[in-house]
């Protein structure tokens, strides 16, 4: 079982060694691809005291079906595969924003969610890469990361363990990796956070872990993650909480994001036994331990309702006629989120091309085990 402080992504060989816990001001999609609005927040995420800043490479397309269902904003109801449309950005974009997070000394860090993404990623020559929670059953796109050698930061929000077994056999062969527990709600409530699960993943996994926090409280669940053996902590960044960012009403503002940075470094100065005490005296010691949980992993119930259905699974990309071959196209890895239902995990992919469709399959459902 490894300690809080033995790992620490050093951003000059991309390796964990030790030293502090990697902070990560998760930026995502929040600046719109606007190249200015995104070095303002790189440029404010750096005076926070964060280590790293963290994009997502988004195309709809491989990703959601356009089918997936809607999505309420402020301005009415709009397709959540348009919204991700409107998301997608020119790789030049990319580029420049990597070399000005190097340029101000901070780790760039970037999600692909698909091939495509992966390939161009693969060109900017990052240093780490990091896998969200949907696509941590995405068996095609992990094996493509595993190629590059590159350490790895992988996230297991609405996941079971045998879920993480895999994509851990998958990876730590040939990368080094660390399990950044989360819980994939938006905010996720601090007393779904079972802190007490970090430890059991360092052992069961021989791999160091962090916290991708999906919750509001700026200090809580990333200074007792710290206190558990967090050597990562990930939270979503915004300039302001109306900005139009998908993520922005439950990011944190520079302000709230500095007042975390401090939290986390002083729970690595003054240690577990003194950090726990600390927030036990300032919130109570029933909330505390209710955050901490059982440490048994299990779905939280904030995101269980999402379990595969957020997850990626294999979904028709046309009307399949009862009878007809499925070919190579006719089929993809998605998250079924809104309406469709799902399908085979991805570990089936590449069983599926050549075999003859038992049933209609509509265009955007999941093709079922019935259905080939």
């Amino acid at each position: 079982m490894q300690k809080k402080d033995d790992f620490f992504i050093n951003v000059e060989n991309s390796s964990f060694c030790p030293k502090k816990p990697l902070i990560i001001a998760e930026l995502g999609t929040s600046h719109n691809a606007d190249i200015v609005k995104a070095k303002e927040m790189v440029c404010a995420a750096s005076d926070t005291g964060s280590d790293c800043v963290k994009f997502q490479m988004v195309f709809a397309d491989e990703i959601l079906h356009p089918k997936t269902g809607e999505v309420d904003l402020p301005g009415g109801k709009i397709r959540l595969y348009d919204r991700f449309k409107t998301l997608e950005t020119p790789i030049e974009f990319y580029e420049q924003i990597k070399e000005f997070v190097e340029s101000k000394g901070l780790l760039f860090l970037c999600t692909p969610f698909g091939m495509k993404s992966a390939e161009i990623l693969k060109t900017l020559k990052p240093k780490i890469v990091k896998i969200a929670s949907p696509e941590l059953n995405y068996t095609g796109l992990l094996e493509e990361i595993a190629n590059w050698g590159l350490p790895v930061l992988i996230s297991s929000g609405v996941s079971k363990l045998s879920d993480i077994e895999t994509a851990v056999s998958i990876l730590k062969p040939a990368s080094q990796l660390c399990l950044l527990h989360c819980v994939t709600a938006y905010p996720a409530p601090e007393t779904d956070y079972n802190l007490n699960i970090l430890p059991n993943l360092a052992a069961v996994f021989g791999v160091p872990v962090g916290v991708s926090d999906h919750s509001a409280d700026p200090e809580l669940v990333p200074a007792l993650s710290v206190s558990m053996g967090a050597s990562v902590i990930e939270k979503h960044f915004c300039l302001s909480k109306t900005d139009p960012g998908l993520d922005d009403p439950i990011a944190l503002r520079p302000d709230e994001f500095s007042k975390m940075v401090r939290a986390v470094r002083k729970a690595a100065e003054i240690g577990a036994q003194e950090t726990l005490a600390f927030y036990s005296r300032e919130k109570g010691e029933e909330l505390v331990r209710q955050i901490l949980g059982s440490g048994v992993k299990e779905l939280a119930p904030s995101e269980k309702a999402n379990y595969r259905l957020t997850n990626r699974s294999i979904h028709a990309m046309r009307d399949i006629q009862k009878g007809e071959i499925i070919k190579k196209g006719d089929y993809a890895v998605l998250r079924t989120e809104k309406i469709l239902r799902p399908g085979l995990e991805p570990c089936w992919e590449k069983l599926i091309e050549g075999r003859a469709a038992g049933n209609l399959i509509p265009s955007g459902e999941g093709i079922r085990f019935e259905d080939i």
